[in-house]
Order: C-alpha cells, then sequence, then structure tokens
C-alpha cells in the first residue's frame, strides 16, 4: 500500500535528518592522542615536580591543543654519552671521568647508558647497560688519543641512526666536548635532520678552550698557511657550532658553555635529575592530511620554564 503524496513529502526530510544522525563524521574531524614528554625547572632551575594538565599549555602550527592528562614519565630512558677523547681535549679527561661518574651514580640503574668516545671515530666504550659496574670500567677507558680528531657530527649521527632500531620512547644523546677541531666530513643539515627523524633529545656540554686557528698562532704558523686553517677551521667550527646550539634547541635539550671542567660534575648531577623528573603529557590532536611541523609546550604558570621537543609526534 502506497502513501499519500503529502505524508510521503513529509516522511523524506525526516528520514534524511535520521540518517544524518546515523552517518559518521568525516575522518578529518575525529581526534588522536598524542604524547610528548617535557621537563619543568622553576627560576633556581630545578624541577617542579608538582603541575596538571591545566598547568600546561601544547600548541600545534600555533593552534592551541587540548591537554588531556598529565603524569610522571615512568618509560625507559635510552642515554648515550658522547665523551671528547681527541688529542685536544687530554688536559680535561681527568674531570671527564669525574663528571661522568657523578652522573652515572646519580642514574643509579635505572636507565639504559652507553658511552662512546669520539676521538679519531666514533668507538662504544660500553654497550647500553643498567650495571653500574661496566659504567664504571667504561669510564677508565676514557684517555685522549694520541695524534687524534674529533668526529662528533659523526657520533652524532651515528648514534641517533642506531636509536632507530630500539623500542625506547624516550632518548637523549648527551655531549660532552672540548672546543677541539671537528674532522667529521659532515654539516649540520645532516644532524639536524637525523635528530627530528630519530625522536632524540640532544644536550650538549662545551668546555671553552683555544679556537683552532688561535693555537695555530702560537704555534708560529703565519701567511697562507695561517689562512688556510682559519678558513677550514671556520668552517668545520661553523657546522659544529649550528649542530650543538640548534640541536638541543629544537629537540628539547641543553647547550651549556663551561668555562672550566670542574663544573661538569654538578651539571651532569643536575642533568640527572631533570631526566629524572620529567612529565608525559597526552594532549588531542585533530585528524589532518598534513601533519604538523612545530610543537610548543608551555607552562601556564610564567614563572616555570619548560623543555620540550620542537619536534610534533608522529
Amino acid at each position: 500500500m502506497s502513501l499519500p503524496a503529502r505524508p510521503r513529502r513529509l516522511l523524506i526530510p525526516l528520514l534524511a535528518a535520521v540518517s544524518g544522525i546515523l552517518v559518521p563524521a568525516p575522518a578529518w574531524s575525529q581526534s588522536s592522542e598524542r604524547i610528548v614528554y617535557a621537563s619543568v625547572l622553576d627560576r633556581s632551575g630545578r624541577p617542579v615536580t608538582d603541575l596538571a594538565a591545566r598547568d600546561f599549555t601544547v600548541r600545534e602550527n600555533n593552534i592551541e591543543r587540548e591537554v588531556l592528562r598529565v603524569s610522571p614519565a615512568t618509560e625507559p630512558f635510552d642515554i648515550a654519552v658522547l665523551v671528547d677523547t681527541s688529542q685536544e681535549a687530554e688536559s680535561f679527561i681527568a674531570d671527564f671521568r669525574r663528571g661522568l661518574r657523578e652522573f652515572f651514580q646519580a642514574m643509579a640503574n635505572r636507565q639504559e647508558i652507553a658511552l662512546i668516545g669520539f676521538g679519531e671515530r666514533p668507538t662504544v666504550l660500553v654497550d647500553y647497560t643498567r650495571d653500574t659496574g661496566r659504567l664504571e670500567a667504561g669510564i677508565g677507558r676514557i684517555f685522549a688519543q694520541t695524534g687524534s680528531g674529533a668526529y662528533l657530527m659523526e657520533g652524532i649521527i651515528e648514534t641517533s641512526r642506531a636509536f632507530r632500531t630500539r623500542a625506547s620512547l624516550r632518548r637523549a644523546v648527551v655531549v660532552i666536548t672540548s672546543e677541539s677541531q671537528e674532522f667529521s666530513n659532515r654539516d649540520s643539515r645532516e644532524v639536524l635532520d637525523e635528530l627530528r627523524q630519530s625522536g632524540v633529545v640532544l644536550e650538549a656540554f662545551v668546555v671553552a678552550g683555544n679556537t683552532v686557528v688561535s693555537r695555530a698562532v702560537e704555534a708560529g704558523a703565519t701567511g697562507q698557511d695561517l689562512t688556510a686553517r682559519a678558513s677550514i677551521a671556520d668552517q668545520a667550527s661553523r657546522e659544529r657550532t649550528i649542530a650543538v646550539t640548534e640541536g638541543p634547541r629544537l629537540t628539547g635539550g641543553r647547550r651549556e658553555d663551561l668555562v672550566t671542567s670542574m663544573v661538569l660534575g654538578t651539571r651532569l648531577r643536575d642533568l640527572a635529575d631533570e631526566l629524572s623528573n620529567q612529565y608525559r603529557l597526552i594532549y588531542a590532536r585533530p585528524a589532518a592530511l598534513i601533519p604538523p611541523t612545530s610543537i610548543e609546550v608551555r607552562s601556564t604558570r610564567p614563572e616555570l620554564r619548560v623543555r620540550a621537543t620542537r619536534i610534533p609526534p608522529k
């Protein structure tokens, strides 16, 4: 039996309205959860450990995202320590050893740590382990290699790339270096690209010292010889400086320039305290065809400073 024309006309818009309710929303309107890790410091540089979701803001491509949950980060942390073992770091080696001993003791069997020297070529002194005894033995293998140069850029790239095969969600490269001449045939773009791909936080501690050119002057270099050395040294120094300055800024780490290697132990203890007190932020990201290219994590409390990556999680 067919319906009269008028009831049929009334039924059509009603069915359309009902079907509109039942049809799922388009994929682009849905959201997914993303995770970002952050350290929060007070004015004295000490970690703040009592914050909640309301104390954070997250912006991607300068668009605010909803912070859903915040908790202490408990996931395992893989940390690769790259230490300068080139000849030019010889006068700092004893302080490097003392500082690393304090750092390893502060981490106290809680994280997987590797120790890598980058004099001559990057060399694994201790593979990833939580065993402080093995790390202590590795400290004993830190020596300045006679006649060697520094391959820091190579070390950062190789170590970051190796992280791709590891399952850890939190990962860091800690660089301890003098201002030794760089011998890697790499530029800063390669280093920064690898950091973006691997999701590594770069922490750099640079002990001040004479530049390559000033040492050449002290050694009596003049004329064309000095000009050639200056050109090579300046280019290598420029690329290295960009890498160890922009790398921490991009990944949420730090670069600290130390006027003396004697303070390294204190700085590394501060780093251990900070890494041990990170937050795990879960926020909502609307689905989109084009992924975001930047992220900024801040605290709603202006007196607090947040360290977090500027690379959006995938």
